[in-house]
């Protein structure tokens, strides 16, 4: 029988749209994403060996794995990455999104974005903010002192207000954000405002002292970036809805590693379709070009593949 490519577009399309994607809470990564375990790494983009990754991607396995304990140094925690010991999996074979490097390791906490129309749950890492990040491979000291915060503070901080209030409707904050000029992406000025409000009395409510919500809040407030990784698992909770549909030519997943962007189409399952990751056309800093660019990267294309991010970029000043 033939199959009817546009009913099962259509399908997809009207998967997407009823998704209703809403954050519940946070958890430790190894006890929640499907498939993790303590010698595997999560990343961005399709599949990837060590070989063949970027420097930004190297450079966040080794600061996860000194995060972990797994490694006392960068010189132990390179020779273990690139003997085997550790296995690479991509954040999209596990329900998972990433910004950047996307690295996601087994003791950091997560938020869980469950897609109420569907009973969809994806997840993603907390946003360490701007500068010196895991995200863009760097894993000195200070890095590494922020990862500790989050997973001591910031995170069960978050946590506990997120349940007591019953979680955060992401789709509505985007709903409110992009006719406040954001695209849903590079531009989430207004959502993380939007976000930091809800949060803010419940963290006042539940934080263990008055120094823990203002050194909370103050953070979130201060990061443009703070809800970027909860839309992205909301993202993916909506196209994951419209995956697997027989005849849908309808791209579900996008996403770089710094080496390949991959693809993955509805109708057809759990095949990666990748090509050379491009450089990005950009500006900048004074004393750099493209020749000292990494290729493009990150998980945060799953926005795009939802319909916001750069199909809204025109309304984004």
């Amino acid at each position: 029988m033939a199959i009817d490519i546009e009913k099962a577009n259509a399908k997809v399309v009207e998967r997407f749209m009823e998704a209703r994607p809403v954050a519940t809470t946070l958890a430790k990564a190894i006890e929640v994403v499907p498939g993790f375990h303590e010698n595997m790494l999560l990343h961005a983009g399709p599949p990837v060996t060590w070989e063949r990754m970027s420097g930004p991607m190297k450079g966040a396995m080794i600061g996860a794995l000194i995060f972990e304990g797994k490694a006392k140094s960068a010189e132990e925690a390179e020779k273990m990455l690139s003997g085997g010991k550790i296995e690479f999996s991509p954040n999209h074979e596990h329900m998972c999104t990433g910004p950047m490097a996307g690295v996601i390791s087994p003791s950091m906490l997560v938020y869980e974005i469950e897609n109420k129309t569907h009973g969809i749950k994806c997840f993603s890492n907390l946003n360490e903010g701007r500068g010196k990040v895991l995200r863009m491979g760097a894993y000195s000291q200070d890095v590494l002192d922020k990862l500790s915060w989050m997973e001591t503070t910031l995170g069960p901080t978050v946590k506990a207000a997120l349940e007591a209030m019953g979680g955060i409707d992401i789709r509505a904050i985007l709903s409110k954000a992009m006719h406040m000029g954001d695209d849903g992406h590079n531009r989430l000025d207004a959502a993380s405002v939007l976000w930091t409000t809800q949060l803010a009395p419940w963290i006042a409510k539940t934080a263990k002292n008055t120094d823990t919500a203002f050194e909370v809040i103050k953070f979130l407030g201060e990061n443009a970036l703070s809800i970027l990784n909860p839309v992205m698992a909301g993202c993916k909770t909506m196209t994951a809805a419209g995956h697997n549909v027989e005849g849908s030519t309808i791209v579900t997943i996008m996403a770089r590693n710094g080496t390949d962007w991959g693809i993955k189409v509805s109708g057809l399952g759990d095949q990666w379709f990748t090509a050379q990751s491009p450089i990005v056309k950009s500006l900048y800093f004074p004393g750099f070009t493209e020749a000292d660019a990494c290729r493009d990267i990150g998980d945060s294309v799953i926005t795009e593949t939802a319909g916001i991010g750069g199909f809204a970029m025109a309304n984004s000043p």
